[in-house]
């Protein structure tokens, strides 16, 4: 197997080289604010955190449990747009000195025109894309146009993919690949057990890439479950349940506290 030498993962593999395991969080754009997603991604940076994704919002965000899907709908009723969007990543991006990602659905790149929204995401430093609705049987287009700009195309594994659907989805992936944790939607609690553990072994066969985990990572006895099996622990849906109750203020504490 091949160690894949694109810029995204080898920031990936230069910071994991002094940590055993690195975060990633998530934030919808434009909720509840822009103001607030700015101090929250402060907040984020300050605490430790590695890396973010960024979601676009979309009106049908069908891999998002409840928490994300109200938080896409209130920021689209609240008049964020996709160009928004884009300014506020580029503000981030040029204070913040890590890696930044944008997630969204395939519509949204459709609508708005592949090449050129890639072109723009380059221009304002993303250094990759998650695009949950969109395999490779189906991104053609997307997958050449994000290699060609030297841009992470994130593939997905699932519980569900068997070892053959891994390795064809990682022969298209760049960065690293987003392990989801378990089947159904973001938000629910996830078990770690023996099923779990032998399909991160069942991932970790498949690609040499840095392998994040994703749907349900919510306090740091669930971060120290994936040392040793997985490189990324992304923690969405509890950042903003914790923005929703108690303000940007309590994200700090909460990153610096899981590992």
């Amino acid at each position: 197997m091949q160690l894949n030498d694109q810029p995204l993962t080898r920031t990936l593999r230069a910071a994991l080289a002094s940590k055993k395991i690195l975060l990633m969080t998530h934030l919808v754009l434009g909720y509840p604010s822009f103001a607030v997603n700015r101090e929250v991604v402060r907040r984020m940076v300050t605490a430790g955190v590695d890396l973010i994704e960024l979601q676009i919002p979309f009106s049908e965000p069908v891999a998002d449990g409840p928490m994300i899907l109200k938080a896409n709908q209130e920021s689209i009723s609240s008049g964020v747009t996709v160009a928004g969007c884009l300014e506020f990543a580029a503000e981030v991006i040029a204070a913040h000195g890590i890696p930044f990602l944008f997630m969204t659905y395939y519509n949204i790149l459709f609508k708005y025109g592949v090449e050129d929204f890639v072109s723009l995401a380059r221009e304002i430093g993303i250094k990759g894309f998650i695009v949950p609705d969109l395999p490779p049987e189906e991104g053609k287009e997307f997958l050449e146009i994000t290699r060609a700009a030297g841009l992470a195309p994130i593939q997905i594994f699932a519980p569900t993919s068997t070892p053959e659907r891994m390795r064809y989805l990682a022969g298209h992936g760049d960065g690293f690949i987003y392990c989801v944790a378990r089947r159904g939607v973001t938000g629910s609690k996830t078990d770690f057990d023996t099923d779990f553990a032998d399909y991160m072994v069942r991932c970790r066969a498949a690609t040499d890439l840095p392998l994040a985990v994703g749907f349900g990572i919510r306090n740091r006895d669930d971060v120290a479950s994936l040392v040793g099996r997985a490189d990324i622990a992304v923690i969405g849906t509890e950042t903003i349940r914790l923005v929703d109750s108690r303000g940007p203020g309590a994200v700090e504490e909460f990153i610096a506290g899981l590992r």
